[in-house]
């Protein structure tokens, strides 16, 4: 049993004058955030890299008073330690604090006064160049009893500073906002998430349903749709149709949904004579930015194949693997999921992955590397799928999860978002356009994402969104 560090401090009869403690830690982009966090500090000077190198200093430096906090960790916790009490403080800060510095941070007991056991110290901070940053002078009230306790275990505090949403934003400012049908905007939220993906540069939308309706939801949303086409259509079966029209007819790049049932809006996508179908089954992917994993994860398929086939399974992986290449994941590692990493007779799913395995041994799924049945843990955990023993070049680095069917990829997709804080973009692969599928319940980061990513698959030649002549690329 590992024995816990103990904190201890010095009595006020224990201290001389002379006596030095110190602490050195290194700044990082995480400290930035948290102290902004807890103080309310959003200046940009700490926080925002384009306008920080605009700046006096010409990049991101630490807030002021987070140096001040290493003064009182030391005084706190070393010298003279638990049970002080922060009488004043002084500081002159000499120097900016930028990410990546070492500061080491003492303090030196200059006067002892009897009365009230107060103690005057001198306060100074260095860098690892060994130039001051912040000095200044230290009054504390000191312990008169001793005390020596566990030091207390901090909590784990993940940040999710949706750095990965950002950049897929920044990815689709190149060129212009391509035409988009959306079906049915009918309701407040649906013109919401149209027209904020119009503000942000990101679609053209043309507004395809009952006009009225249109416009009373963008009415009750608070929106301006004054610059946006109108196709009228008189109900939602109706704007699906009107809506993949104007795809086929090359006026819109993509498809969006509004308030209409996704079965209405696929029901016109899949229509063997007016729709958008491809050779490709049609499959659904979700994009998702999970805080402290170190890559992105593709999850598929969650919102269209509710029990795919081996053969389905085929194209739903081939429809992801093309969307990583999209967003530059050159060789994807795809991990077929089931309940456990062994092939069992009794589940079809560990059947299925050891199927489609060797399928891409033979060439007909390429692009990715894939492997097959592993569980959960071990497809993005490597220290689970060491315990197990599983040897992969995909096990504890998947990039792409595979799931059986569609009720576990709803529930793991939304067990991220909701629970493991995971920015996510969903998008539907395999017809002659992506199209954007989005729900009431989705946060206003991932509707925008979601519209971000079906613009990316635009511009690219690929299978999951076919628009283009096969073979043509775009970068």
């Amino acid at each position: 049993m590992a024995v816990p560090e103990m904190i201890e401090n010095r009595t006020f009869d224990e201290i001389a004058v002379g006596d030095t403690a110190s602490v050195t830690r290194t700044l990082r982009e995480e400290d930035i955030q948290l102290f902004a966090l807890v103080s309310g500090d959003v200046n940009p000077a700490h926080l925002d890299a384009d306008y920080a190198a605009t700046d006096l200093f010409h990049r991101v430096i630490a807030h002021g008073m987070w140096g001040g906090g290493l003064i009182s960790a030391v005084l706190g916790t070393e010298l003279p330690g638990p049970g002080a009490i922060y009488l004043s403080q002084s500081l002159r800060f000499t120097r900016p604090v930028g990410l990546g510095d070492a500061i080491t941070t003492s303090v030196t007991v200059t006067e002892k006064r009897s009365e009230h056991h107060v103690l005057l110290l001198d306060c100074r901070c260095v860098n690892q160049n060994g130039d001051e940053v912040i000095t200044g002078q230290a009054e504390v009230r000191a312990p008169t009893e001793k005390i020596r306790l566990p030091r207390i275990a901090l909590p784990d505090v993940r940040i999710s500073d949706h750095d990965g949403y950002r950049k897929l934003i920044e990815r689709t400012r190149a060129d212009a906002a391509p035409p988009t049908a959306v079906a049915h905007p009918c309701s407040a939220a649906a013109i919401t998430a149209a027209v904020d993906a119009a503000e942000a540069g990101l679609i053209l939308p043309i507004l395809v349903g009952p006009e009225a309706r249109i416009r009373a939801a963008a009415e009750e949303a608070g929106k301006d749709i004054s610059a946006y086409r109108i196709v009228p259509a008189a109900h939602s079966h109706a704007a699906a149709t009107a809506a993949v029209a104007l795809v086929r007819s090359g006026e819109a790049k993509l498809l969006m949904k509004g308030s209409l049932h996704t079965d209405e809006l696929m029901s016109a996508v899949v229509s063997s004579s007016t729709g958008l179908r491809t050779e490709r089954r049609i499959s659904h992917a979700y994009l998702m930015d999970v805080p402290d994993h170190p890559t992105p994860l593709i999850i598929t398929d969650a919102a269209i194949n509710i029990e795919p086939s081996l053969e389905e399974k085929a194209d739903i992986i081939r429809n992801a693997i093309d969307l990583a290449h999209v967003i530059g994941i050159e060789s994807p590692k795809v991990a077929i999921l089931s309940a456990v990493e062994t092939v069992n007779p009794s589940m079809r799913s560990t059947l299925d992955a050891a199927a489609l395995c060797k399928m891409a041994d033979r060439g007909q799924i390429s692009g990715g590397v894939l492997d097959g049945p592993l569980a959960f843990d071990n497809a993005i955990s490597e220290a689970a799928a060491k315990e197990k023993g599983i040897v992969s070049p995909v096990a504890g680095k998947a990039e792409i999860l595979v799931v059986p069917n569609l009720e576990a990829g709803n529930m793991l997709a939304k067990q991220l978002t909701f629970l493991g804080g995971a920015d996510a973009a969903g998008v539907v692969l395999g017809a002659r356009v992506p199209i954007v599928l989005t729900s009431r319940a989705d946060s206003a980061r991932t509707r925008l994402a979601s519209c971000a990513l079906a613009v990316l698959l635009a511009r690219a030649a690929t299978k999951a969104s076919p628009g283009l002549p096969e073979g043509k690329a775009l970068t």
